[in-house]
């Protein structure tokens, strides 16, 4: 559920606007701050990124339909016959003056987001009901969520009351230049070789909405190019990376093999 990052080497991130900028506002103002945008665009390397860079560690969460407000918070547990209290990591995040992100996080529980909100206004309190505990937040604390518009139903989006709370940044895939060279720095694979990639990939992600409910990510393009770099063959490569994690429908499939043909000839 968790990953806790140190800030000793910072990892390899290309803005695509004033996002650094605004982040780097947003810290220094113990601002908040909400990330929207596809899945596999970049938010999570983005948030890593700005951690090492500030010099902050970082708590990560991956939100998913079981985790409680106790999750975050933290719980008594058993601990050779003694009950102790062990806390949870937005609680760890709290202490250590750390970043906080909880990676989609209308996944969720409702319960979750009601323990959020005295740490997003003035008070930046998180109170701890089960040892009477009342937490003010150092200077250094951030909390930083995100979640994908585009993928969320009615049943899972983030109440009004709780957006407002967020200063938000809007991320879309990079343009055509910036994801040839994020590619390619990543994956290792020539330049000249990851254009027609990138080129396959906008291809498919024209059909979101049509036959496919996500595009092809920035992350399946480094993957893609990943296994050609380490000597797979291109077909096979965009076959594993880049046809099968989109969908299971043997038609659609056939379809978006149709589009590589089309695009790469």
């Amino acid at each position: 559920m968790e990953r806790t990052a140190a800030s000793a080497a910072v990892p390899f991130y290309t803005p695509t606007g004033n996002e650094v900028a605004l982040f780097e506002h947003a810290y220094r103002n113990r601002l908040p701050l909400l990330l929207k945008g596809p899945t596999g665009c970049g938010k999570t390397r983005f948030v890593s990124h700005m951690a090492a860079r500030l010099g902050r560690p970082i708590h990560t969460v991956s939100c998913h339909d079981d985790l409680t407000a106790a999750d975050l918070t933290g719980r008594y547990l058993l601990k050779g016959g003694d009950t102790v209290w062990v806390d949870g990591p937005l609680t760890r995040a709290v202490r250590e003056g750390a970043i906080c992100y909880l990676d989609e996080v209308v996944e969720a529980r409702k319960d979750v987001t009601v323990v959020l909100h005295p740490l997003t206004d003035d008070r930046r309190l998180l109170p701890l009901e089960r040892t009477g505990e009342l937490l003010e937040a150092p200077p250094e604390f951030m909390l930083v969520v995100s979640y994908n518009p585009g993928y969320q139903n009615i049943l899972k989006s983030l109440k009004p009351s709780t957006r407002q709370r967020f200063v938000a940044i809007e991320f879309g895939f990079p343009s055509p230049d910036v994801e040839i060279a994020i590619v390619a720095q990543e994956s290792g694979l020539p330049r000249e070789r990851v254009v027609p990639l990138v080129r396959l990939g906008n291809a498919l992600r024209d059909l979101k909405g049509q036959d496919l409910e996500e595009g092809v990510s920035t992350r399946l393009l480094v993957y893609c190019a990943t296994l050609i770099h380490s000597g797979m063959k291109s077909e096979e490569a965009i076959l594993a990376a880049m046809i099968e994690p989109l969908t299971d429908d043997v038609e659609v499939k056939k379809a978006l093999l149709r589009v590589v043909e089309l695009t790469l000839g």
